[in-house]
């Protein structure tokens, strides 16, 4: 089948085809993400969850499509004056899909089950939350009881922090209510048949194509929350998820939207332009170094690094369509971004030269032949990593004079060797977990993802991490990043993005372009299902 749909493509795209065709069908069809989910439970497992598990729920808070921070089962929530304390008020008249009220216990016993139950999203609520216990709790050494989460009464939700948390309202857009009555009957089982899977989100449950982890979901009748679902059914299929797939599905009207791969982009952008949509990935790829192996224990050389890399080009050509310049860790459009951070990564191979050269290397002479380690990537990554690997590669030798080969890794090795220090160089992705500079930032704070120290920055990162007034915290992030940039910590180099085709019968602020110019595509949670519309 799937050679059949290319086959259909290519004659589709050769016939020149002027016009993006109407969609066959009033109901939608999307593409889906994971292939592998054996629970609808976004709580039992995120990495192996089935298509659309997080559709079917209401989590307390969200990000629209302008990503800013929106109620949804909390219509409100206060901090204790020692910003140790929150407390989340619930939305009035929540129901399941069966008629029980949503209460602040199913919020409660969703996470108390995820420490508990080696739930593999663990790590979330440890970092970015920051909730008391629990480290102590998921590890076994404390009682569950001792978690700081407790229900006030069915529609209050509090929430203790070992340190602040100003940003903590963001991170509980991932938390989902798990039904405590249907899984008192079912156990995990509630989760994995049509029969026994509730809602309380826009959608409910209406079909589960387990073979492939095709799900058809619909509008829910009973849902009373701000984001109702504008279709009446929604199929999710995974397998028309990679581009060679979806664009012929999307040319023949059987698919909403498409992402794109790199050879599709700039016919799809002369044949259907106004089809097209950029979605921002919020990630970032950059450079970051052992600070004490040389000869990146000097600041000159990694500051070197950071002027002799030309964004632009490199994203204009080698990268082209799949990726924007990357002037900061932070990508634009990112709550934090700050336009005097990102005016000094600038291409400026004089002084990277005399940089290089106050480090003692005029033209590379006596600089060892160093060695970049990445590792192996899928989806956006797989596309970018190799290709700019060899850019810079060419770039360093003809700017700077230096030899830099190329290791490409398996992620797990790649992981095992940052930590453990086993190379001076690493060439590194991340995406974004929640949307806070804090997610960013503390990648490199006080040790973090690359074993940095640096005392000023922590410093700077600490300050803003507890500081309840935004305004002041965006100020001392800048002020770190600043320090991150005196010092060569990292090398910014590009954000992936993703193109995609979305067909003209389809419309809403869920496939509409925000004031930034991206649109969301389904990154944001909820936001893109529950916002789109068949004209």
């Amino acid at each position: 089948m799937n050679a059949l749909l290319k086959f259909v493509g290519a004659v589709a795209l050769a016939a020149g085809l002027t016009a993006v065709p109407a969609l066959a069908q009033t109901k939608l069809t999307v593409p889906g993400g994971s292939t592998t989910g054996t629970y609808m439970d976004y709580m039992k497992t995120v990495y192996a969850r089935a298509s659309g598990a997080e559709l079917l729920q209401e989590p307390l808070t969200s990000f629209d499509n302008e990503y800013q921070l929106t109620p949804l089962a909390a219509t409100s929530w206060d901090q204790s004056a020692d910003g140790l304390t929150w407390t989340f008020h619930l939305r009035d008249g929540m129901t399941w899909s069966d008629g029980a009220p949503v209460t602040a216990n199913d919020y409660i016993f969703a996470l108390q089950r995820a420490a508990t139950t080696g739930y593999d999203f663990a790590w979330y609520w440890s970092f970015a939350s920051g909730i008391k216990n629990w480290d102590d709790v998921s590890a076994g050494k404390a009682d569950v009881s001792t978690l700081g989460l407790k229900a006030v009464d069915d529609k209050t939700i509090e929430v203790t922090t070992a340190a602040p948390k100003p940003y903590l309202p963001g991170v509980v857009s991932l938390w989902y209510p798990v039904p405590k009555h249907q899984f008192d009957k079912f156990g995990d089982d509630w989760a994995s048949s049509v029969a026994n899977v509730l809602s309380s989100g826009p959608f409910v449950l209406k079909s589960w194509e387990k073979s492939n982890n095709s799900v058809v979901l619909t509008k829910n009748p009973n849902y009373n929350g701000p984001w109702v679902a504008q279709v009446d059914e929604l199929t999710v299929d995974p397998s028309v998820g990679l581009p060679e797939v979806g664009m012929p599905a999307f040319l023949a009207g059987d698919l909403a939207y498409t992402t794109l791969n790199a050879g599709q982009i700039p016919v799809v952008k002369q044949r259907f332009p106004d089809s097209i949509r950029t979605e921002a990935v919020f990630a970032t790829s950059y450079l970051a170094f052992d600070l004490e192996k040389a000869p990146f224990d000097n600041a000159d050389v990694r500051k070197a690094l950071y002027y002799a890399v030309n964004r632009d080009e490199l994203t204009a050509t080698v990268l082209k369509d799949i990726a924007i310049p990357a002037h900061s860790i932070l990508a634009p459009g990112y709550p934090g971004y700050s336009d005097k951070i990102a005016a000094q990564a600038v291409f400026d191979p004089a002084k990277a030269k005399e940089l290089l050269a106050k480090a003692g290397y005029p033209n590379g002479e006596g600089f060892p032949t160093i060695e970049v380690w990445f590792r192996e990537e899928g989806g956006y990554n797989g596309a970018i990593l190799p290709p700019m690997a060899q850019y810079l590669q060419a770039q360093f030798k003809d700017i700077l004079g230096i030899t830099m080969n190329i290791k490409v890794m398996p992620g797990k090795d790649w992981m095992e060797g940052m930590l453990a220090r086993k190379n001076n160089i690493y060439l590194a992705p991340y995406e974004y977990d929640y949307l806070d500079p804090s997610n960013f930032y503390g990648l490199f704070y006080n040790g973090g993802r690359h074993t940095y120290h640096v005392p000023e920055y922590d410093k700077l990162v600490a300050e803003a991490d507890k500081n309840p007034v935004w305004e002041e915290r965006v100020k001392l992030y800048e002020q770190a990043e600043q320090v991150m940039i005196d010092q060569g910590l990292i090398v910014p180099l590009v954000h992936p993005v993703i193109t995609a085709a979305v067909s003209e019968d389809i419309t809403g602020p869920g496939v509409t372009p925000n004031s930034r110019g991206f649109t969301p595509l389904g990154r944001i949670g909820n936001f893109l299902y529950s916002h789109i519309s068949v004209k």
